[in-house]
């Protein structure tokens, strides 16, 4: 499919990304990974006006000619973004679902942090773990954005 193509057309259950002309589904989110999307989204919801920070979900992202991908959650710093990003934002933070391919998910976050995302992180809600993905998933105690004096543990995350 043309990129062209993909940018205008919108999908009935679960948008796609697109990789040098192939359109890839995702994984269906279940009632965890929601949940945690929502808790994350409303931790840096608070922070938005403070920090000059701009949290978004399931954003079309151009990280370069022909290839798309959708965060989970990112968020922006300083400026807010066009419609399709085609800058890096500070943070994106992938959440895992059951169905989730965990090369896959690896992949995805290297691409993330080639483009030059700061802050890279997985999070799953199902066995209650974090991690940074840099050069290799490390999982953490809590994740941190020191630019920002922000921290969030597992009870932010989770509950």
């Amino acid at each position: 499919m043309p990129v062209e193509v993909y940018l205008r057309t919108s999908y009935p259950d679960l948008d796609r990304e697109y990789r040098d002309g192939d359109v890839l589904e995702r994984t269906l989110p279940d009632y965890l990974h929601g949940k945690t999307q929502m808790l994350l989204l409303l931790f840096f919801g608070a922070l938005r006006q403070s920090l000059s920070i701009f949290p978004c979900s399931e954003v079309r992202m151009k990280l370069r000619e022909g290839l798309y991908l959708i965060p989970d959650v990112a968020v922006f710093h300083g400026v807010e973004p066009s419609q399709i990003p085609d800058a890096p934002p500070l943070i994106v933070i992938e959440i895992l679902s059951p169905d989730d391919r965990l090369t896959q998910v690896r992949d995805k976050l290297e691409a993330f942090q080639k483009w030059g995302v700061a802050h890279v992180w997985l999070v799953d809600p199902h066995g209650r773990h974090l991690y940074r993905y840099e050069s290799g998933l490390q999982e953490v105690e809590s994740l941190k954005v020191p630019e920002l004096g922000v921290e969030l543990g597992p009870k932010g995350t989770f509950e």
